[in-house]
């Protein structure tokens, strides 16, 4: 009964799985999807209260329960993990999203990529064995418990064997070729939540955008290396500038104009002025 739950669950967590990804990207169903992933850990704590409850009613403790103890430990650790690594490829094959990373190949940073994985295997060994010890305390000293030991102990050789391996990774890191990147995933491969590789600041060293600039070379928006008319920026367009050229000439022409009609006098003006001095002229010969 045990073993078919197991198998029930594992099954269950597939199915759940591709049903929650497809509503969310060909329906487009956001909260349906997140409900669907929800109630993937409803099947672990069916498992673990089937298991107490059989342990309850007086079987005797086997392999079966043992393994119950291990899988959920291992859905517990790697189970959110495998959820995210999965939806990320369905974006990309479903939605049009970027395409994930690949996990690290070369150097230090695969050796950080392999001890991150040994701790997710230390905390499903440590979730095994509490519900291991939790069953042996429950069935006590009058029920034959060595099955349920035996499993810790396989749950404690598993973490030394994977804790090995990444060490391995640590001591002997992997050179990548040269030209090639350290976090390199290989062609059109990236990593979980680095979309495109390393992200740049757009800024050399110097502070300046678009590297550095010469003394001798001319600014931009100044060809030659000319300074810019006063009163105009060095980035002004060329079309601005000449429109700005044209009202200002224009309105020097009309200073001009009314500066020197100041100083003219119409003939009109002079005739009646040459007419008034006659008559003051005659009036004195009077």
């Amino acid at each position: 009964m045990i073993v078919a739950l197991i198998v029930a669950c594992e099954v269950g967590f597939w199915v759940l799985l591709a049903l929650g990804l497809a509503v969310r990207y060909l329906l487009k169903w956001r909260r349906t999807s997140v409900v669907l992933l929800l109630c993937e850990p409803l099947l672990e704590l069916v498992l673990f209260v089937v298991t107490a409850v059989d342990l309850k009613n007086g079987t005797e403790p086997g392999w079966e329960h043992g393994l119950a103890a291990l899988y959920i430990g291992f859905t517990v650790a790697y189970g959110h993990f495998t959820i995210s690594r999965l939806d990320g490829w369905a974006a990309h094959r479903l939605s049009g999203a970027p395409k994930p990373q690949g996990p690290p190949r070369y150097g230090m940073a695969r050796a950080r990529y392999e001890g991150a994985l040994w701790l997710r295997t230390l905390l499903a060994a440590a979730v095994a064995c509490a519900l291991l010890q939790g069953a042996v305390w429950y069935v006590g000293g009058d029920g034959d418990v060595s099955s349920l030991r035996g499993f810790q102990a396989l749950a404690g050789r598993i973490v030394a064997i994977h804790g090995l391996i990444a060490l391995t990774y640590l001591i002997w890191p992997r050179k990548a070729p040269k030209g090639t990147p350290e976090r390199s995933a290989g062609p059109g491969r990236t990593w979980p939540g680095r979309r495109g590789g390393s992200r740049g600041r757009g800024r050399s060293r110097t502070g300046r955008r678009g590297g550095s600039r010469g003394r001798g070379s001319p600014r931009p928006g100044r060809p030659g290396g000319q300074r810019s008319p006063p009163g105009t920026h060095s980035t002004s367009p060329t079309a601005l500038l000449a429109i700005r050229a044209r009202m200002n000439s224009r309105s020097d022409s009309r200073f001009r104009y009314v500066a020197v009609s100041g100083f003219m006098v119409s003939p009109c003006t002079s005739s009646a002025a040459h007419v008034e001095r006659s008559a003051r002229r005659t009036t004195v010969q009077a």
